[in-house]
């Protein structure tokens, strides 16, 4: 099945929003109750909450995975909007010291997909959007995610991706408070002229 990488659009948000409902839990360790992942869907992956994303290109970078069906699998970009804004939390801010920094806030693909080089495209094309950036006149200097301490394959994908283990955040999903890696990659290691992510096949 051919897939295509592609920016996000305003009238992506409803299947965007489809695809986060299928996609997130597949991410949650298996002690995570299914009220709580419903909760943080509700919450935090609704169309609103992408049209918003979407609106916001100072802030935010949507990269999109389309197959001949619809979407497949998605990454979402923090934009830092100063050189020194740090992360948004202070147990992240004390690993990710160096500015100005984005985070990968989130990347999932459809589980028929995983493996099959989908999602190394997507985080691809995102890091590549990141050292694009500049802010305050300077270029972003590095990308940092967490990740559930559960998800070994993740971590894994991150890893041949250039990302490397920092330590560790909470992270809350409902009632529960979960343990994430924080990894981070040195764009300064990500050349700019790294060439567009190739469709997957």
């Amino acid at each position: 099945m051919r897939v295509d990488v592609r920016p996000g659009r305003p009238d992506d948000a409803a299947a965007l929003a489809e695809l986060a409902a299928a996609t997130f839990p597949l991410a949650c360790p298996p002690h995570l109750g299914e009220d709580d992942v419903a909760e943080f869907v509700a919450t935090h992956l609704g169309a609103e909450h992408f049209a918003a994303y979407l609106a916001d290109d100072q802030r935010y970078r949507v990269l999109l995975a389309e197959g001949p069906h619809g979407l497949v699998g998605y990454t979402l970009l923090v934009l830092p909007l100063t050189w020194d804004e740090p992360p948004y939390a202070d147990d992240v801010s004390a690993l990710v010291t160096t500015r100005p920094a984005a985070e990968l806030s989130k990347c999932y693909v459809l589980p028929e997909l995983q493996g099959t080089g989908v999602a190394g495209a997507l985080v691809t094309g995102t890091v590549r959007a990141a050292a694009a950036h500049r802010v305050d006149g300077e270029p972003v200097a590095t990308v940092w995610l967490g990740t559930n301490r559960a998800n070994r394959r993740a971590q894994r994908s991150y890893a041949r991706h250039g990302f490397v283990t920092l330590g560790t955040r909470r992270f809350r999903v409902g009632e529960s408070l979960e343990e994430d890696l924080v990894m981070a990659v040195d764009l300064a290691d990500v050349p700019q002229t790294t060439p567009a992510p190739a469709p997957a096949r």
